[in-house]
């Protein structure tokens, strides 16, 4: 028997759901939604029940019930740092969503599928991008008030090392890889035997700049423009993410648009956002102590061959180059889903 799996990925604008039975998708809906509506209705309260019964209206208009489904599988939001897993959520869970530093799209996920639930459907959540197995010496950012932290796309990033894996006939716990996740954010990690030993913190845009993040800036220089008086602190943090990278170069965040219509000036931009990606995915080849069986580009911006060649021309030394573009998050977090159901995977509890 395979059971009927409800995913739900809100969005700042959009809430996703789908259902799967076991890994195939039955349909998949994305709810769209207006940011003036949104930002009428508080994050945690009138919010998440607005968009519950656009999520009961979608199911019903597909002749779906909830006394059909087995199990809820949730995008994860700014937990805790976890080990990487799948993680029952729970009241635990619920308050740290709704008292969390930042206060983002995802976090909404959990809280849904829990009120959906009603207490008799069991929900989780797998792989949020609080992810967090950094190998120690790879925490100290190079001052005593300062800590690098684990923060990226870790529900794709383990999918497509563990798709990668199963192709090859191996175990991801078997390998070395390096997995470069490529879209309006930019991570690039080392998996190390099954674990994320070290990663850039993408949330904040550090390493290599994207569509729309900055990544690494001058800090002298950001510290002199923070303190000019010209800008304020909201103004200041777009400049890190929202308003950086692709954008702050081309006033637009879309890869494809760009390369639709190329002049030397864009050639020259994406060049160097493909050479600072080329330039971490080297940095993580250190981490590995050049044994790597495999570097793996994903997301969107894998699509364009403009980006990965120049990538592939600069790091194919290091190691065999694989390109699994897109994510596919819906069908990550089913995968989870059915591994739990078949007790190959035991799910965690969440502290």
């Amino acid at each position: 028997m395979y059971p009927i799996i409800l995913v739900i990925n809100p969005g700042s604008t959009t809430t996703k759901i789908a259902i799967f039975k076991g890994e195939n998708q039955l349909f998949s809906e994305k709810i769209v939604h207006v940011s003036s509506v949104l930002s009428q209705k508080n994050f945690f309260g009138t919010q998440v029940d607005f968009r519950k019964k656009l999520i009961q209206k979608t199911l019903a208009a597909h002749d779906v019930s909830m006394s059909q489904i087995n199990m809820i599988m949730c995008r994860g939001g700014l937990i805790k740092p976890v080990d990487s897993g799948v993680y029952e959520v729970n009241e635990q869970m619920l308050s740290d969503l709704k008292n969390a530093q930042k206060q983002h799209a995802s976090n909404l996920a959990a809280v849904i599928g829990w009120r959906l639930s009603g207490g008799k459907i069991p929900v989780y959540i797998a792989d949020p991008v609080v992810v967090d197995e950094l190998q120690e010496v790879a925490r100290f950012a190079g001052h005593k008030d300062f800590e690098r932290m684990s923060v990226f796309h870790a529900l794709n990033h383990k999918a497509v090392a563990r798709r990668y894996a199963a192709s090859i006939g191996r175990t991801y716990e078997s390998l070395n890889l390096i997995v470069a996740h490529l879209g309006g954010g930019i991570s690039v990690g080392a998996h190390k035997k099954g674990r994320v030993v070290d990663v850039n913190q993408a949330l904040d845009g550090e390493g290599a700049f994207s569509p729309e993040r900055s990544g690494t800036l001058p800090a002298g220089d950001m510290v002199r423009m923070a303190y000019s008086g010209v800008y304020t602190k909201e103004e200041m943090l777009q400049k890190i993410v929202g308003k950086g990278g692709l954008v702050s170069y081309l006033n637009n965040n879309n890869v494809q648009e760009i390369t639709a219509d190329l002049n030397e000036e864009k050639k020259l931009i994406l060049a160097a956002m493909s050479y600072q990606i080329s330039k971490a995915i080297g940095e993580m080849a250190v981490v590995l102590h050049g044994n790597i069986d495999a570097i793996i580009l994903t997301g969107g911006v894998a699509h364009n061959n403009i980006i990965t060649d120049v990538i592939q021309n600069q790091v194919s030394f290091l190691a065999p180059i694989k390109i699994y573009a897109g994510e596919d998050e819906m069908k990550a977090l089913a995968t989870n889903g059915l591994l739990v159901w078949r007790k190959d995977l035991m799910p965690k509890k969440y502290f």
